[in-house]
């Protein structure tokens, strides 16, 4: 019992990265292999894997109960991954709910590696995949800050076998930002096995973090990657487009109009990246989902423009979609995602183990409702001590005159950083100004502390925007106001009276609060406070929460077209959520809130089922609905 009972408390301790880290040789080769998901050529005989690796979850430090087996080969092209993943059930024990880039990676069997060639144990590329051999990438900061929309070069395959699936990944060298020399990198295996809910690496970390945190990576040795040499990607494209008239009442002349442009990707050194753009075509863009925005602030969408999301973390700033003082959508797209014509621009980054550089400059054409405008932004960031930095950043805008309006311009300047106290405790914050031609001069700044261990997540935003703050390359949900936001939540696991298909409790408390910052006088909370928020063994999540919530509107407010007057309201939500396991053939989510919402009430019922009876067919429908009673002026009802 005493043994049990310290195995328990050990597996709840945040412990720091081991000083003896973990190896992994990579070997050279002569030739080009041959990406086919089979791992049957000689060269993966010399390689020399590793296995060992750790859960990370649910029972930490302990052996994967799936054995994983990892290579590293590589050329004067490529780097090399062979891996392959057992498992008991073989492929019957696979999970893969759908074959979407970029997979949710909570229902999907995967592995993946985390690269940190500048061993600076703040930023890692990631590179995924799952039994069918989906890519998944992404870029991480400081182990949480990710960038989920770039996309990478590079090529898997993989197969599946009675015992288990294999992948070979084949990751060029122009994709990895690598320093001029070293031959020791960072790096991170991990795993999800799904049909267990395990998830395990090689390298040892703490359940609370990510394998993304670099401080906690193994190392690989014996990387020789190729000298500099002429790294050019050139993406044109043409576009010609016509327009006729049928219609004979109608004068209107047959008009064709030709375009072409396109970008060019210069890799200068490894780590230092020219991207030019002519005439830039966003048309493969996702489109921007929609949403039923029930606030009176704007809604903020990511940004999905290829040319922008590569080393975007360089320029990443502030609060992430509260105040951010440079936001790339503001070039080339107006308020309502509506493109604008770019006439081109360039992109200048750097990265190495001591700094951080990114200029930005981008010209756009004239539209209907903006002036023909130009763009600026400066970056400079650098990393002192094991896991701190501090940085600076510049923004201009400059709206070109016309016949009825004179030179236009906004300026915004911000000093902002990192501080990694201990392996538990970090500090991010920011301060920023803005000034613009008519002598505007405003002011923001942010803190983020926050605390996590295996037991307990906790942190506290404070900020302050005056209603003078304005980055007009940046986004700013709203102005005028001091925020604090407090909020923790516990962790609660192996206790004799949770029951053994529940792998986690975790019960929390959330505080949104904001005053006004010209008189200080309160102007809205809002508390979520959770007594319930059950993780099963499975994946499935059910949760409840009491919403108290207090607004003053200062003027009308019209929420799904219903006027609501000013002043006072205390009213009282409640929310009950329900997620099934996502990694099964069926599976499903289902939200329901209710209570009081200003003067009325308001009901909304949110379904999203899900059907993939194999991973190439994949089917999901949404559904949500909304009823409000005795809302407003005139006591609306209606759905």
């Amino acid at each position: 019992m005493i043994i049990n009972g310290l195995i328990s408390i050990k597996a709840q301790e945040i412990f720091d990265p081991s000083e003896q880290k973990p190896r992994i040789i990579a070997v050279a080769i002569e030739d080009d292999l041959e990406i086919d998901g089979v791992l049957s050529e000689e060269h993966w005989k010399m390689a020399k894997p590793v296995k060992s690796f750790k859960q990370l979850d649910p029972m930490q430090g302990e052996p994967a109960k799936q054995n994983t087996e990892v290579s590293i080969l590589y050329n004067r092209k490529n780097l090399y991954i062979g891996v392959f993943c057992k498992d008991t059930l073989g492929k019957k024990g696979i999970r893969v709910p759908d074959l979407r880039r970029d997979f949710g990676s909570a229902g999907s069997d995967l592995f993946g590696i985390s690269l940190d060639p500048f061993n600076d144990a703040r930023n890692a590329q990631s590179f995924q995949t799952n039994p069918y051999g989906v890519q998944r990438d992404l870029l991480v900061i400081d182990g949480n800050t990710r960038n989920t929309n770039w996309d990478g070069l590079w090529v898997v395959r993989t197969s599946r076998t009675d015992s288990g699936w294999v992948a070979e990944m084949e990751i060029p060298w122009k994709s990895i930002r690598y320093p001029k020399s070293g031959q020791t990198w960072n790096v991170n295996f991990f795993r999800n096995a799904r049909r267990i809910n395990e998830f395990s690496a090689w390298s040892p970390v703490p359940r609370v973090f990510s394998p993304y945190r670099m401080n906690y990576a193994g190392e690989a040795v014996g990387i020789t990657p190729p000298p500099p040499s002429m790294n050019l990607r050139v993406q044109p494209y043409g576009l010609v487009q016509t327009a006729s008239n049928s219609e004979q009442e109608y004068d209107f002349a047959a008009q064709t109009e030709y375009k072409i442009g396109g970008e060019v990707k210069w890799a200068i050194t490894p780590n230092t990246i020219l991207d030019v753009t002519a005439n830039t075509d966003f048309a493969q863009a996702d489109a921007d989902r929609k949403v039923i925005n029930l606030s009176r602030f704007s809604v903020f969408f990511p940004e999905r423009r290829q040319f922008f999301l590569e080393n975007g973390n360089i320029f990443s700033v502030g609060w992430s979609g509260k105040i951010e003082p440079f936001f790339s959508r503001r070039i080339g797209l107006d308020n309502s995602g509506g493109p604008i014509p770019l006439i081109g621009g360039l992109r200048l980054t750097h990265r190495d183990a001591k700094r951080n550089v990114g200029a930005l400059v981008m010209h756009q054409q004239r539209s209907a409702i903006t002036p023909e405008t130009s763009f600026g932004v400066a970056r400079y960031s650098h990393n002192f001590g094991k896991q701190n930095r501090i940085g600076g950043l510049f923004t201009g805008k400059w709206g070109q005159p016309t016949d009825s309006t004179s030179l236009t311009y906004n300026y915004s300047g911000t000093i902002d950083g990192f501080m990694r106290i201990n392996q538990s405790l970090e500090w991010r914050y920011m301060v920023s100004t803005t000034t613009n031609e008519e002598g505007s001069d405003g002011i923001a700044a942010y803190s983020n502390l926050e605390f996590s261990n295996n037991w307990l997540h906790m942190y506290l935003d404070l900020a302050r925007v005056d209603d003078q703050y304005n980055p007009e390359v940046g986004f700013v949900g709203r102005t005028n106001y001091i925020t604090t936001n407090p909020g923790f939540y516990f962790i609660i696991r192996n206790k004799p009276w949770i029951p053994k298909f529940v792998r986690a409790y975790e019960p929390g408390i959330f505080l949104d609060m904001y005053s006004d910052a010209s008189d200080y006088k309160l102007l809205e909370y809002s508390w979520q406070i959770y007594p319930l928020w059950v993780k099963f063994q499975d994946g499935t999540r059910i949760a409840f929460s009491i919403e108290p919530t207090y607004q003053y509107l200062p003027e009308a407010f019209y929420p799904l077209s219903v006027e609501i007057k000013d002043g006072h309201y205390d009213y009282v939500r409640y929310l009950a959520k329900y997620t099934s396991d996502l990694s099964k053939k069926v599976s499903g989510m289902a939200n329901y809130f209710w209570g009081t919402y200003y003067d009325g009430k308001l009901q909304t019922l949110q379904l999203q089922l899900t059907v993939s009876p194999i991973p190439h067919v994949y089917f999901s429908t949404n559904y949500q609905l909304s009823r409000v009673e005795g809302l407003g002026v005139e006591g609306v009802s209606k759905d």
